[in-house]
């Protein structure tokens, strides 16, 4: 099975169209825009050198009046949300043995941060499932896992759900590891660089898969409740039949919402699977959700508002097209998105115009911003974390 990033799919779809000339080549460019505010950072803070240039989910997690934050190297800190001082710190290495002839070990960690049960739970592409004591820091359980560990685990029902790289989701129990049980999905030979984490509701787990579907299985079972067809494989190419739905599910009322990579944007009913509305829309990037709307950039970069009763689209933003942007996190009145240049962008949210942005660090952003509170709570690949006033 092979796995792509979205960058090394550009890339290659660059190279099969050719290379055009420098005189027809333009620079990208951000759009010119006035401030209407600065942003007002709160607090910044370093751990260590983040996860550098590697694919990762190891998006912050919060409780309460803390911050939890993960480097790929292993390292897991608790930071306080007022001022960002360190409140506790573990490394996940410590009593793991990897390769021998690594000289320069590290734990990998890729698919994070949940809190819940009074713990912390991250994974690894080593394959381990790791629980931290969320008050003290200290190491609960480790447990090896059947695969990659690429997206965030969920929690509901009493248990922990893992959705690996090989293709088996997984119920533990959240105090010990237990395995409660384990279904393993169909993996196309080719597919993004990703997870669907899972969504937990009214007794069952929604997850994407790579194959185009939204399925739910029974939480205290396993047993699949039912399947239903996102997108549908099109095209000669391997790249062109890529129909990863790799982003959560997001829920409201009786409907769930799915994306899919090469594919569209759809409302499914959760009782009994049907499709209430589908819309053409590419997107690998988390969703989020206000109201009556539903936030989406799209894989090009473009910027969404759609009703959620009817997929009808209420605005778009075309602007940041190409700067490769996270997710959109819903922040008051504004929508607030990182791109891969280390620029933050402030959208609003009822029309979609760029209102604000500030330059953060060169190094990129690689997951979406997390509302907490009145602060958004930022990570870049090299390690700064930063919290910064939501603005009224």
């Amino acid at each position: 099975m092979k796995k792509l990033t979205a960058a090394s799919i550009a890339l290659c779809m660059a190279t099969l169209m050719g290379c055009s000339s420098s005189d027809d080549e333009e620079e990208l460019v951000l759009p010119e825009i006035v401030n209407q505010f600065e942003t007002d950072v709160v607090w910044q803070e370093s751990i260590g050198d983040g996860v550098e240039h590697y694919f990762s989910r190891l998006t912050p997690a919060v409780y309460n009046d803390r911050v939890f934050v993960a480097n790929r190297e292993g390292e897991v800190e608790a930071l306080s949300l007022v001022n960002g001082d360190t409140i506790w710190q573990t490394d996940v290495r410590e009593n793991t043995t990897f390769w021998p002839w690594e000289s320069d070990v590290s734990a990998k960690l890729s698919g994070g941060i949940l809190q819940a049960y009074g713990k912390i739970f991250i994974g690894s592409e080593h394959g381990y499932l790791t629980a931290l004591d969320r008050e003290t820091g200290e190491i609960v359980w480790r447990k090896t896992v059947p695969g990659e560990v690429l997206s965030k685990p969920a929690a509901g029902d009493g248990l922990i759900f893992v959705n690996l790289g090989s293709g088996k989701l997984l119920a533990l129990h959240p105090d010990t590891g237990e395995e409660r049980w384990s279904h393993e999905q169909e993996v196309p030979a080719l597919t993004l660089r990703g997870q669907s984490s899972p969504t937990v509701a009214n007794g069952g787990v929604l997850v994407g898969l790579e194959t185009g579907k939204l399925s739910v299985f029974i939480s205290e079972s396993g047993y699949s409740a039912w399947s239903s067809e996102i997108a549908t494989a099109k095209g000669s190419s391997e790249f062109e039949r890529l129909v990863d739905v790799d982003t959560q599910p997001l829920i409201s009322g009786p409907y769930a919402y799915a994306i899919a990579y090469n594919g569209n944007l759809a409302a499914v009913d959760i009782r009994s699977g049907n499709v209430v509305w589908k819309r053409e829309y590419s997107s690998y990037r988390e969703m989020s959700m206000d109201g009556q709307t539903i936030y989406v950039v799209d894989s090009d970069g473009v910027v969404y508002a759609l009703d959620k009763s009817s997929g009808i689209e209420r605005w778009s933003q075309p602007a940041l097209r190409g700067w490769y942007l996270t997710g959109p996190a819903v922040a008051g009145n504004y929508l607030a998105l990182g791109d891969q240049e280390g620029y933050l962008h402030w959208l609003n949210k009822e029309s979609g115009e760029l209102v604000s942005r500030e330059d953060f660090d060169s190094s990129g952003f690689f997951v979406e911003p997390v509302v907490a509170d009145d602060k958004l709570i930022l990570y870049t690949r090299d390690g700064e974390v930063s919290a910064v006033k939501i603005p009224n």
